[in-house]
């Protein structure tokens, strides 16, 4: 039931991206390495690029390392190098940590095509969402909640990836924006590293101080700091964050966070090997950037996708 639901969430938040390319080889070799192998988010990606790899007749090789670290992502970036692939579809653990192996695989001959995080080397093409943006939404949802239950000052806990990742630092920055010029308060971000069990932590702890709400900026960030508000039976703690997991999309429907922002992996893996395949029959793609778009679910979003699913 929530594999549908997550299917059709996704259908109704972005109407599928054209992309124009001229005629395709049969069975290009293309390598995705995204941040890691574990998230819900990366493996919708995944499933995204493998159906448009199938459609095309290319073959997209999943290597991506099981934690976020930049060591194990250059070793893929190696890897692909060593293994004769002809692109790679690539989420950036950060920016700078991996742009000298991108750069000589480029130099290669490797044509580079970012998906959801890009680095500091110039690519193909990049598919990814407009996180500042996305990140102002989450805000503005949160301020908008907080001003209905009459809160118009207080903390607000952030809890990010690292320091580093493009993607979630715009998330932030973001965020941030939409409570300039209020009274309330937003401490120096915390780091999980995006996972669950420490973001959990740091929202307990972010809880111990009173906070009135916590922003969650990826999957791991949002689901440990849902959880934490589940632990704490605070409720009146406003809860937002990204990304539409199983569990995320659990803590919302009982009433432990209050939305997220839910983003479009599978175009991205999609869309983006499409552009891998046109760039290896040498089609010149220009750099551009493509905003794969975001929605907001909330508990009405998730009460008519489950309709939807029943009808």
């Amino acid at each position: 039931m929530k594999r549908k639901m997550l299917a059709v969430l996704c259908t109704m938040s972005l109407a599928a991206t054209a992309f124009s390319m001229t005629a395709f080889a049969d069975g290009e070799k293309i390598a995705l390495i995204t941040m890691d192998s574990i998230d819900q988010h990366w493996v919708t990606l995944n499933e995204g690029a493998q159906a448009a790899a199938e459609e095309l007749g290319a073959t997209v090789e999943f290597m991506a390392p099981n934690t976020k670290d930049d060591a194990q992502q250059i070793e893929c970036v190696n890897n692909a190098v060593a293994g004769g692939y002809q692109a790679i579809l690539v989420a950036a653990n950060g920016p700078d940590a991996i742009s000298s192996a991108l750069q000589e695989a480029k130099d290669a001959g490797i044509k580079i095509v970012y998906v959801d995080s890009p680095a500091n080397v110039e690519a193909e093409a990049t598919f990814s969402t407009d996180n500042f943006a996305a990140g102002t939404t989450a805000g503005e949802e949160m301020k908008k909640a907080l001003e209905e239950k009459g809160i118009t000052s207080g903390k607000i806990g952030v809890i990010s990836v690292n320091a580093a990742t493009a993607s979630t630092v715009s998330r932030d920055e973001g965020f941030r924006a939409a409570f300039e010029g209020t009274d309330f308060e937003l401490p120096e971000t915390q780091y999980c590293d995006g996972d669950a069990a420490k973001s959990q932590s740091i929202a307990e702890n972010f809880i111990t101080q009173g906070v009135v709400g916590i922003y969650g900026c990826n999957e791991g960030s949002t689901t440990g700091a849902g959880n934490a508000i589940k632990a704490s039976g605070n409720t009146e703690i406003v809860g937002v964050g990204f990304d539409k997991s199983d569990a995320i999309l659990n803590l919302i429907s009982d009433g432990y966070l209050l939305c997220t922002m839910a983003q479009n992996p599978d175009v991205m893996g999609s869309e983006g090997v499409k552009a891998a395949v046109a760039a290896i029959g040498g089609e010149d793609l220009g750099g551009k950037v493509e905003d794969t778009g975001v929605s907001v679910i909330d508990a009405a979003a998730l009460a008519e996708a489950t309709e939807a699913v029943t009808e």
